[in-house]
């Protein structure tokens, strides 16, 4: 072969080997591209949710059920529509509207104050699916999500009443006394108050625990004049599960110089100085897995109950500037386990507390 010839076949060969480099990154390129639109391709499903009376913010129970509705948009592609009712009334005519429409692939109704709202329409509307958080109904087309908050505010109770103990933390006294406020009184916020009290005299069954009500979930100044009185009888740490009505408490503690605590997400953050701790219900973990269910098709009605063991309730420090002792802390894991491991039974009604106490106490 001479010598001209065998550049030629080089040159060709080289050109090959470009041409077929080409090809294989433009079959690459177009696959990445397949897969990126998959990724982020919109669901057909569309969801409508109605809040309770109290409305977002405020670091709300409603909104962490709206991080949840929030969290499936970005990594389901659900679209989604919100209302907050001003009443209970309202309540049911919004979830009518929703349910009627056609428009949505499941209906969320958040609190307990929507059960019967919730057992009209979702009878009117067999073929809807309906979720219902934090409340349950028996019905064959509502999914039901439930959290044992008794669990949560027992160790709450137990905090408080370890740190009254102690009894190295500014703005407390030594009387032994503190106190719940509750947004109205109902089984559900009695779950609250029950856990609360019980853990707080599982540490020490002489101390009162003073329970008060502010008759809304968004009426903060009664709450702030409840907890003003409870601080007026000498109680220096003070819980609240009142939703909206609780940035009442918060603002007393703020001017009258005592220790607060929040429910349902991280409210330590609201003023760092004066809430020492909150108990967390993550409702945003129960609205993502029903929107996700039915995104899968693995929808299923019933109820679903999440308790310290299922990691649906908790407590927290972070972000609150009141330090708590590391002994403390290890004392209240150490509780936590013995709820998780059956070894206490957190009772769930007031009514329940004193025989509970009679037969559980910390060290015996």
């Amino acid at each position: 072969m001479s010598k001209s010839l065998k550049m030629v076949y080089k040159v060709v060969i080289a050109l090959l080997v470009v041409v077929l480099a080409a090809c294989s990154s433009q079959s690459s390129e177009k696959t990445d591209t397949k897969m990126m639109s998959d990724k982020n391709e919109k669901s057909s499903v569309r969801v409508g949710v109605v809040f309770t009376t109290a409305g977002l913010g405020g670091e709300s129970f409603n909104d962490l059920v709206f991080e949840g509705v929030k969290r499936a948009k970005d990594d389901l592609g659900v679209e989604f529509d919100y209302v907050e009712p001003k009443s209970v009334s309202d309540q049911e005519i919004t979830l009518d509207e929703m349910a009627s429409s056609g428009k949505y692939q499941l209906v969320i109704a958040v609190g307990f104050e929507q059960v019967d709202a919730i057992k009209v329409v979702a009878k009117n509307y067999p073929e809807q699916k309906f979720a219902l958080i934090d409340a349950q109904v028996d019905l064959p087309n509502v999914s039901c999500y439930v959290s044992r908050e008794e669990e949560g505010t027992f160790l709450l109770g137990a905090l408080a009443a370890l740190v009254k103990k102690e009894g190295t933390l500014n703005m407390l006294n030594k009387e032994k006394v503190i106190g719940f406020i509750g947004g109205v009184e109902s089984p559900l916020i009695n779950k609250f108050a029950a856990g609360y009290t019980a853990g707080a005299r599982y540490v020490d069954k002489d101390l009162t625990v003073l329970v008060d009500y502010a008759g809304s979930f968004n009426d903060p100044s009664t709450a702030k004049v409840i907890a003003e009185t409870m601080h007026s009888k000498n109680a220096d740490i003070v819980f609240h599960a009142a939703g909206a009505s609780g940035m009442g408490l918060f603002q007393a503690a703020e001017e009258k110089g005592f220790l607060s605590m929040g429910v349902n997400s991280n409210q330590n953050k609201i003023k760092p100085d004066y809430i020492m701790a909150s108990m967390l219900k993550l409702a945003n973990q129960a609205s993502y897995e029903v929107i996700k269910s039915v995104v899968e098709n693995a929808y299923k009605p019933g109820i679903n109950t999440l308790g310290l063991k299922q990691e649906g309730v908790g407590i927290t420090l972070d972000k609150s500037n009141i330090k708590v002792s590391e002994d403390i802390v290890k004392t209240v894991d150490d509780i936590k386990k013995k709820i998780i491991d059956g070894s206490i039974e957190v009772p769930t009604a007031l009514d329940k507390v004193d025989s509970f106490v009679e037969s559980h106490q910390l060290g015996k």
